[in-house]
């Protein structure tokens, strides 16, 4: 992609040009058909505008509030469930139980610019959904007419809302959907790399009105692809046309940099033949259709078949004229072939070239190998970075496939779950090994699901990031019947199963490879029987390191009291007020509660290392020290001889004794590290 601020006639940098594209990078949402929409740019920017001239612009009822709820800042944290967790300490899976809105305020200083893919299924708004957010911006009707001025104060409709009663309907239906995806959108695309993806889920109800959002928070020259996903479909409704695909909308922080690996459909296994065919290169066979001549195979030309003998056949095409003989993979004899011919020139070509690949213009290289039929197939050898990636997704299932997946561990899910088999598929066009992949809309948990039968299969070790809101069950669903509170419960339970289930299968294939050992320990020693052993050892190593854990953690109210703005002249709240100075910790604080909020606001992830020692807490080695507990001059020297780039002490700890704060501030200013207190 070509830069703007560049120039082929001899000119110096645009300054103008480099300014646009620097502020375009920054807020895409705030440029429309290329230029800058200066009301946008103040409303992204908290300015309390309305965006009512007429352009092109994406508006609707309620969006100047989504604004505000997107740049209201959360007191909000994020504390540690260690009894709900799998391997708490070790483990580098998060699962967040709380409202996605507030967990994604809360994430934004620790993991900006970290999260390589984000999956969400979101509401689809088909009419029966429930916004059970805080901010979901749902109103009644009359609420709704009022704001967008359909009627007066006094509830009498206005001459304008008479004749735009229908749409009007129609528009509250969507906003209230757009107003809840909006900021969570925005605050979404803060998390991604600049390399990173989003993949979004969708069907008929809502695609329009994504598409647009999408290209108004991402830029719509960041639209890498709009997947079509056939599901199972519900053949049983009354619909005129029966439905069965959804959509699944996919956007690059920068699409230039989305770099997929090659890969073919899932369904395809594995290890077979034609699956490295695929990665490697495209087939073309030549065929009777073809003008069809006869063609000398020299000794030496590749055959893709075992070795062994084949009798001249007498069929029409194709057709050996001649017996075959094949050793290693290659004719041990002159053999002429009668076949169809689309690339004869090119066969032609390869054989004077000793049947070594040739090279086209584009440095794309080409081959040939006869089958045991007599087919001369064309081999066109992909470059390293060249995907295969399609936009119609078939034979992945539905929500019926993904129910069965349920059934097998034992969980049960009223919803509509995505199957596994899609979400693989999409990870699988992530090109890194330990990428963080985040999914705030979990639902059952098929993401985590995905991620670590993915790192299962292929060794790699992704990490997940699964917000799921403790919704309640209702009690008429077999979820609540089984003894499944909220659909966060569902999602921890479906996780830790397959967690339990992945270890089994990994205990069976380390005790074969065990005795694989055992044998070959029992043979004659050679240097190849210990190679050997060591691979064998080697593969028991990464298989054992598989992360099947994962951390709980819980969105609850900071572990520090807030001050809050007194209105009027209420004594007594300002007094309470006041005393947030003497001691801010909240009565119901915990020193590992403190801990994981202090991490999270001073910019460390979820899974820092985090080591106690005697009256203090270091985090990532010496990055910070935490005093929370005591004071004293021992444990100051031996927080100095950490040498922490940063302290944060409660300033509680040192009531009583000015002495000693004043000489610690002194002490380690005199050592270069930053101190705070609380």
């Amino acid at each position: 992609m070509s830069d703007p601020t560049q120039h082929t006639d001899g000119q110096s940098l645009d300054l103008k040009a480099q300014k646009l594209a620097q502020l375009k990078a920054i807020f895409p949402e705030a440029f429309s058909e290329g230029k800058v929409d200066w009301e946008k740019l103040k409303a992204t920017l908290g300015a309390n505008i309305n965006l009512s001239n007429e352009r092109y612009v994406l508006n609707w009822a309620g969006k100047s509030d989504a604004f505000k709820a997107l740049q209201t800042p959360s007191t909000r944290t994020l504390v540690p469930s260690r009894e709900e967790s799998v391997n708490f300490d070790s483990t580098e899976n998060l699962f967040i139980e709380g409202e996605n809105l507030e967990v994604l305020k809360v994430l934004q200083k620790s993991y900006f610019g970290q999260v390589k893919m984000i999956y969400i299924d979101p509401p689809y708004n088909t009419g029966s959904d429930s916004f059970i957010y805080p901010d979901k911006f749902s109103e009644t009707k009359a609420e709704y007419q009022q704001r967008v001025g359909d009627v007066d104060e006094e509830g009498y409709m206005t001459k304008e809302g008479l004749f735009r009663k229908n749409s009007k309907e129609n528009g509250q239906y969507h906003s209230n959907w757009m107003n809840m995806m909006y900021p969570r959108l925005f605050l979404a695309k803060n998390l991604l790399k600049d390399e990173g993806v989003i993949f979004v889920s969708i069907d008929d109800n809502e695609v329009h009105n994504l598409r647009m959002l999408m290209n108004e928070v991402f830029g719509e020259e960041n639209l890498i692809g709009q997947f079509v996903w056939r599901t199972d479909g519900n053949f049983d409704n009354q619909a005129k046309i029966k439905n069965c695909h959804e959509y699944i909308l996919l956007y690059g922080k920068f699409q230039e940099k989305f770099d997929p690996p090659p890969i073919i459909d899932p369904n395809i296994p594995r290890d077979s033949k034609l699956y490295n065919q695929v990665i490697r290169n495209t087939l073309v066979k030549n065929g009777p259709k073809n003008p069809v001549s006869e063609v000398t195979l020299p000794i030496g030309f590749p055959a893709d078949f075992d070795n062994g003998k084949i009798n001249k056949t007498d069929k029409s095409w194709p057709n050996y004229l001649d017996d075959v003989l094949v050793e290693n993979g290659r004719l041990k004899n002159e053999v002429v072939v009668k076949s169809g011919w689309s690339s004869k020139d090119l066969l032609n070509s390869f054989i004077e070239n000793n049947c070594s690949p040739i090279e086209d213009s584009k440095k794309q290289k080409t081959s040939f190998v006869v089958a045991k039929s007599g087919a001369i197939e064309v081999i066109k050898e992909r470059s390293d970075k060249q995907s295969h990636v399609i936009s119609v997704l078939s034979n992945f299932g539905g929500s019926q496939k993904a129910s069965s997946e349920l059934e097998k561990l034992n969980v049960i899910f009223d919803d509509y779950p995505k199957p596994t088999v899609l979400l693989k598929y999409l990870i699988s066009m992530i090109n890194e090994e330990a990428p963080i992949i985040l999914d705030f809309f979990a639902g059952s948990a098929t993401t985590p699901h995905s991620v670590m039968e993915l790192n299962r299969s292929d060794g790699l070790n992704r990490k997940f990031i699964a917000v799921q809101l403790a919704e309640p069950c209702k009690e008429f669903t077999k979820a609540f019947k089984a003894g499944y509170r909220t659909i966060a419960d569902v999602s921890k339970e479906r996780i830790r199963r397959v967690g339990k289930k992945i270890e089994g299968e990994i205990g069976t294939e380390v005790a074969a490879l065990q005795g694989k050992i055992k044998k070959l320990e029992g043979e004659l020693s050679t240097s190849e029987t210990q190679q050997q052993i060591e691979n064998l050892k080697s593969k028991i190593k990464s298989l054992q390191a598989q992360d099947l854990g994962f951390k709980v953690l819980k969105l609850s109210d900071s572990n520090f009291k807030q001050w809050r703005q007194i209105q009027g002249k209420d004594a007594k709240a300002l007094a309470e007020q006041m005393h947030v100075f003497i001691d801010p910790v909240s009565p119901e604080a915990t020193v590992d509660n403190m801990v994981f909020e202090l991490m999270l606001k001073n910019g460390k992830d979820l899974n820092s290392k985090v080591v106690q020692k005697e009256g203090y807490h270091c985090i990532n080695g010496n990055e910070l020290v935490l005093m929370l507990e005591e004071a004293t001059q021992t444990i100051v020297d031996a927080i100095v001889a950490e040498e922490p780039e940063k302290v944060i002490a409660l300033d509680k700890l040192f009531e009583g004794n000015d002495q000693l704060k004043t000489n610690t501030a002194l002490q380690l200013k005199d050592a270069g590290i930053a101190f705070k207190t609380i």
